[in-house]
Parts: C-alpha cells; sequence; structure tokens
C-alpha cells in the first residue's frame, strides 16, 4: 500500500473539558476560515455534521465510514482528505471509537466569496489566450490521499489558527490560498490525464500528458516536451507547474512508480527488471525514489503483494 502523508498528531482534549463523546469540537475562528476539531470516543451511528460554509476536513486519528448525498460510503482514514460543499450533510458512523482509540478530524470551513475570489485569481491570472480554461474545485472528485504539499499546508494551517500571533490572520490567509490552489491543480492534473487516454489531441495539456503516457517505458527529455508544448524549456517547465503544481520530472516520475507498483505485484519479476522496463538507467535511483514515495523499498513492496497467479 502506498505511504500516505499522515498530519502531525494534535493533543487531544482534557478529558475534564469534553462536552460530548461524539464528534466534540474545538473552534478557532479567524476572519477568513474556521478551524474546527472534532473527536469522538465511543462507537457512533449515523451522526449529522452540515457547515453552512465550504468545507475541507482531513482525517488525522482513528476512522470513520462517510456517507455523503447520493455517494457510496466510504472508510475515511488519516491521511485522506474529504471536501464538501455548504450545506451538505455528512452522515458519519464511527465504528472504532473508543476512550482509549478515538477518532479526531479537522474540518476548516471557508467562506464561499473567498473561495470564489481565490479561484477568480486563477482565472484572471492562470489563462493563456490560446488556452482558455475555468479553474474550479471539482466536488466528484471530493475523497483523496493527501500529497505532501496538502499535508504541510494543513500542518501549518492548525498551527496558526491555534496561536495567540497577532498576525496569524495574515498568515492564515496566505496558506488557504495556497491550500485551495494545490487542491486546484492537483485535481486538474487528474482530469486532464483522465482526458488525455482517450483523447490526446483536445489541447496541448493532454497531448503532452498522453504522450508521457505512452512513452513511460523510454527516456523521456523535458527539451522533447517543451517542443511539443510548443514552449521554450523555461516557459514549459513554469507553464506545466502553474497548471498542476508539480514540475515534469515529478510528475513523470510518479507515474513511473504508478507502472512500478503494476509490475512488482508480479513476484516473478525482479527489482532492476521492474526499473528498466518504467525508464530509470539507474536501479539504485529507482530504489530511493520508490521508498521516498511509497514508504517502503520495491522489494519489500513486493513480498507484501500476492502474487495473482497463485490465487
Amino acid at each position: 500500500m502506498p505511504a500516505k502523508q499522515y498530519l502531525t498528531p494534535i493533543a487531544l482534549t482534557n478529558p475534564k473539558r469534553l462536552q460530548t463523546l461524539v464528534e466534540n469540537r474545538r473552534i478557532f475562528n479567524l476572519e477568513n476560515c474556521e478551524l474546527n476539531v472534532f473527536e469522538s470516543y465511543q462507537e457512533t451511528y449515523r451522526v449529522p455534521l452540515t457547515f453552512s460554509d465550504f468545507v475541507i476536513t482531513s482525517m488525522v486519528r482513528g476512522k470513520k465510514i462517510m456517507h455523503l448525498a447520493e455517494k457510496p460510503a466510504f472508510e475515511y482514514l488519516p491521511g485522506e482528505t474529504v471536501i464538501v460543499p455548504a450545506n451538505e450533510t455528512m452522515i458519519i458512523d464511527f465504528p472504532e471509537a473508543t476512550e482509549s482509540t478515538p477518532s479526531q478530524c479537522i474540518a476548516l470551513a471557508l467562506d464561499k466569496q473567498y473561495v470564489n475570489s481565490t479561484l477568480q485569481y486563477l482565472n484572471n491570472f492562470y489563462n493563456t489566450e490560446d488556452e482558455k480554461r475555468e479553474w474550479k474545485l471539482l466536488l466528484n472528485q471530493y475523497h483523496f490521499d493527501n500529497d505532501n504539499e496538502v499535508t504541510e499546508l494543513i500542518n501549518k494551517l492548525i498551527r496558526i489558527c491555534s496561536s495567540t500571533d497577532l498576525t496569524k490572520n495574515v498568515f492564515a490567509d496566505l496558506n488557504v490560498k495556497e491550500l485551495l490552489i494545490r487542491l486546484v491543480q492537483s485535481q486538474h492534473l487528474m482530469q486532464v490525464a483522465g482526458e488525455s487516454k482517450d483523447s490526446s489531441n483536445q489541447t496541448r495539456l493532454h497531448y503532452v500528458l498522453h504522450y508521457i503516457q505512452e512513452n513511460l517505458t523510454e527516456k523521456i527529455a523535458v527539451d522533447t516536451l517543451s517542443r511539443k508544448a510548443y514552449l521554450s524549456r523555461n516557459m514549459f517547465f513554469r507553464w506545466f507547474r502553474e497548471q498542476f503544481g508539480v514540475t515534469p520530472l515529478e510528475y513523470i516520475n510518479n507515474e513511473r512508480i504508478k507502472l512500478a507498483k503494476q509490475l512488482l505485484s508480479s513476484r516473478r519479476q525482479s527489482i532492476t527488471s521492474v526499473s528498466q522496463q518504467c525508464g530509470f538507467t539507474d536501479v539504485n535511483y529507482f530504489v530511493r525514489l520508490f521508498r521516498k514515495t511509497e514508504g517502503v523499498t520495491p522489494g519489500q513492496y513486493q513480498a507484501c503483494s500476492p502474487d495473482p497467479l497463485t490465487h
């Protein structure tokens, strides 16, 4: 299994200060956001929770079962984030919560106008004349694993919101804007990558991602990608990162690691062979990158994967 990026543990509420054993709530209210820390200490089911604002939630510890409108129920675990539109009721189960193993989750509520102004900033400054698009949050992509950037930003926001610093509203504003932009870029990447599998000619974004997917097993030169995008090397780097929040090399390596995991699920392939098939010329670099991304070495990952031919 991939190594998720976990939030830094938050101290639990002093038992003497608990108001309730189910969704005990601590609130840190700032000018443009409200940070909530929820804790549950007993097994409970079908607990409703609604925010009047758009909310970004992220699990810290424990386990929930989430029921969102017109969506299948799903497990919600540490290292994951869920975004929910304003006024949508979440129905939540706590199947494993106890006094010794409580669940804990943060919820960052953001005013609709504040969210819209941030998205408008993206629309004003990150659109080109030949490639117009609407920057927006995709609410169909509502449940996802935290990456490094999202985890670091949420951790920082927790520290800022719970501090007594007189300038915390300023710092919170900067970090909330970056968090929203990171989420939009990540969703945009997932959407374009999915579309590029079926249609490589919609835009140059689709064309470049399709080319990368078709050539993962080969050497992919950034100069080649920039020529295919009809941009200079420097402009291509900046354009790609503005669109997706990652560099071309980070994206290529992430996709190669995904391919490597598929190949490693069969124990019949050596680490060297998998490394070569995924376009890595240095097996030691492949092992280091895999461990950094997944939290385990390729060999450890392979040992934990059942061989499909024996099942």
